[in-house]
């Protein structure tokens, strides 16, 4: 059964659903080393594909999820921001998690702060959600960051190791950020 589509406009940005235009920026950004640091590895192709699928689909099907990302006026796909299911592999799930995932070229403009506040006040006020968390490597500084300026907070005792990474990959050591819609409603 499909849903009717949520887009997110915000003052610079719409989190819109995904069109196969989009595919192939998503490669290029999927494919790069700088924006792809944190992750267990760049992406194929087909990888990438796959996966800006399972987005559209997930859109498609709810109504929500991790949105293609338009700057206005500017650029009509700059990346990914959304909230969806956390995998039930995860240590901390059921969870929804907010993510996202940018072209380096537009880091540091405030861009994923923004867009993510417009999904955390979607899960929160329509889809009344009662948490909403975040993770990401311990030494993703920037991506910590932006968790922190949206009121997210980090217990170290809910800190994990990605089930999907070996005990000994770089990577594998995560931190988990949380916020409650308590807490979203009062800042």
């Amino acid at each position: 059964m499909n849903a009717i589509p949520v887009v997110l406009k915000t003052k610079r940005l719409i989190l819109r659903p995904w069109r196969q235009s989009d595919f192939e920026p998503l490669a290029q950004l999927n494919a790069d080393p700088k924006v792809m640091e944190f992750f267990a590895s760049t992406l194929l192709r087909e990888e990438s594909d796959q996966l800006a699928q399972r987005w559209s689909s997930m859109i498609e099907n709810q109504g929500w999820g991790y949105w293609a990302v338009e700057l206005v006026g500017v650029c009509d796909f700059i990346g990914m921001i959304g909230i969806g299911q956390v995998p039930d592999t995860m240590p901390f799930a059921p969870a929804v998690e907010a993510g996202w995932r940018l072209d380096s070229k537009f880091w540091g403009q405030g861009f994923a702060h923004e867009g993510a506040l417009a999904a955390l006040k979607f899960g929160f006020e329509q889809l009344q959600l009662e948490e909403i968390v975040s993770f990401t490597t311990v030494t993703n500084v920037r991506s910590r960051r932006v968790m922190e300026k949206l009121g997210m907070h980090r217990r170290e005792e809910d800190d994990f190791d990605h089930p999907k990474l070996k005990p000994d990959h770089p990577l594998v050591h995560h931190v988990l950020y949380r916020l409650s819609r308590r807490e979203f409603l009062n800042l």
